[in-house]
């Protein structure tokens, strides 16, 4: 099992706009032409954001017409937020907020030996950083710029160092790159 922060950024290093909007990925490439749905076969429980959830709650026609489902997820799903926010009938989802490491465990032990998702946003991924729990990051970097919006990861990551594992190109507008985590001994 590890945890994974799979996330999509663009040329410069942003998830989203400032307004949270994913909009700018959709033309740049597919799911099916991506790594995501053997990415997704393995996952057993994912860990997002208030602004990641809502997007998703705000652009239900657009994530349903890219991955045919307005909740496009089986897996059970840790939302950080600090605010209230409508559930999605039929979605197995936590409410959460605070110290990632309890919500890590809680996430380990639905999971099984399946993978843990970080769906994003950067600095939930980055808590996880913190805490020492993040193994791997994929990160598919778009032929797009965005000048300004949500960073990818907002730490300063020197030591310990993320490995690169693989870069593949995904069609004309994508290319992944596979970093694993090293701690020190």
């Amino acid at each position: 099992m590890s945890t994974v922060y799979y996330t999509a950024s663009s040329l410069d290093g942003f998830l989203a706009t400032e307004d949270d909007s994913l909009e700018w990925l959709f033309p740049l490439g597919t799911l099916q032409h991506s790594s995501f749905p053997d990415f997704i076969a393995g996952v057993g429980a994912l860990a997002m954001g208030a602004a990641t959830y809502q997007w998703l709650l705000d652009h239900g026609d657009a994530v349903l017409a890219e991955t045919g489902s307005a909740w496009p997820y089986q897996a059970p799903t840790w939302v950080f937020s600090h605010r209230p926010l409508p559930a999605i009938a039929g979605a197995t989802l936590h409410f959460v907020q605070g110290d990632v490491r309890p919500v890590h465990a809680a996430m380990q032990s639905a999971a099984g030996e399946r993978q843990l998702w970080i769906v994003g946003g950067g600095d939930l991924a980055g808590q996880f950083y913190d805490a020492g729990l993040l193994d791997e990051l994929v990160i598919q970097i778009g032929s797009a710029t965005l000048g300004s919006g949500k960073p990818l990861l907002p730490r300063r990551i020197l030591s310990p160092t993320l490995q690169l594992q693989s870069v593949q190109q995904q069609g004309a507008g994508m290319v992944e790159l596979r970093y694993r985590v090293q701690r020190d001994a």
